[in-house]
């Protein structure tokens, strides 16, 4: 086994796709199969399963995709120390948004880590919630926010705000067009648009509206925000989002907003990374860098309708996660 192959695997689950992952790496398509035969047979296991629809990891192959990203990431960081003859942090960060947040905040740290930590290359994945949760599950990212306040199964959270959801849109009947507030049960019956049932925010929506015994109206279940945002402004039916989801409208067609009260929809949201995989130099000033532009960017104003959970980050679980880096690595380089 060598760094080689294991850059052919990490790219092969990538791409999802022989030929694809040949184009991205400019290696034949038969050196590659030729190069993964080998390696499931030093393993003695198979790592791939080929279909109609592409190829995908075994969970033997999860596990070798899991370290593989990790000590490549190493051998990453090891050449550019020794180029710069330094201690800066460097490699790949793949972070993952939520859409409403990565309308607020996803510039904002691209400009930050470009100004402070030039060598480390962000990759951003943008997508609703439940997308985003499976890429971290599946480690195909090293950090995600997503809207829980504590670990689950595999991942670790960071708490680190509370959102106000608000409705877009006229509601109409008892809701004064004055009106700055909006209670739930004005939302009974209301025509709604809203995400798809596996996404966090439906969830929510479904068990406070019964919780209070409000009828919920969803007419349409619609997985992009710039079309809940257009529906509500036309004006055929309302959603519900974070006051966030605005941040790079243009305010002439942006919706009328409202926030919910009696009770007040809330959700919190949390920096998140895969418990199994150790957190290294450049994710950790990545995890960093997160939690103290929300801060900034609520002190300034920049960022309305959320309520900071907690003003100091937990470095004790990340340092824990840090530490068990190298014990991974030096784990591969015995098997080489």
């Amino acid at each position: 086994m060598d760094t080689r192959q294991l850059r052919y695997f990490v790219a092969i689950v990538d791409c999802g796709s022989m030929g694809k992952a040949a184009e991205k790496l400019y290696v034949a398509q038969p050196s590659l199969s030729q190069q993964m035969s080998r390696l499931e047979e030093e393993l003695e296991t198979k790592l791939l399963i080929r279909s109609r629809q592409g190829v995908a990891p075994t969970a033997a192959g999860q596990s070798l995709y899991r370290h593989s990203r990790l000590v490549l990431r190493q051998m990453e960081e090891l050449k550019q120390e020794v180029r710069e003859g330094g201690n800066a942090e460097s490699g790949t960060v793949a972070v993952g948004f939520p859409t409403t947040m990565a309308s607020i905040l996803a510039m904002p740290l691209f400009a930050r880590i470009q100004e402070r930590f030039p060598r480390i290359r962000l990759q951003f994945f943008e997508s609703m919630s439940g997308f985003i949760s499976e890429l971290l599950a599946n480690e195909r990212i090293d950090l995600a926010i997503l809207f829980r306040d504590a670990d689950t199964l595999g991942v670790t959270a960071l708490p680190v705000l509370e959102e106000q959801l608000y409705v877009f849109g006229e509601p109409g009947g008892a809701v004064g067009a004055l009106a700055q507030t909006c209670t739930l049960a004005q939302l009974s019956g209301v025509k709604l648009v809203a995400p798809g049932i596996s996404n966090g925010l439906r969830l929510l929506l479904e068990r406070v509206f019964a919780r209070e015994n409000v009828e919920l109206n969803i007419v349409a279940d619609i997985d992009s925000l710039p079309t809940l945002i257009s529906v509500a402004q036309s004006g055929a039916a309302c959603t519900i989002l974070p006051v966030s989801a605005l941040a790079q409208r243009d305010p002439a067609r942006r919706p009328r907003v409202r926030r919910i009260v009696d009770p007040a929809l809330k959700r919190p949201a949390s920096v998140c990374w895969s418990s199994a995989t150790p957190m290294n130099s450049a994710t950790s000033v990545v995890c960093q860098t997160i939690v103290d532009l929300i801060h900034e960017l609520s002190a300034q104003g920049e960022w309305s309708g959320i309520t900071l959970l907690d003003p100091a980050m937990n470095h004790a679980r990340v340092t824990s996660h840090r530490s068990e880096e190298a014990n991974v690595f030096r784990r591969f380089a015995h098997m080489r």
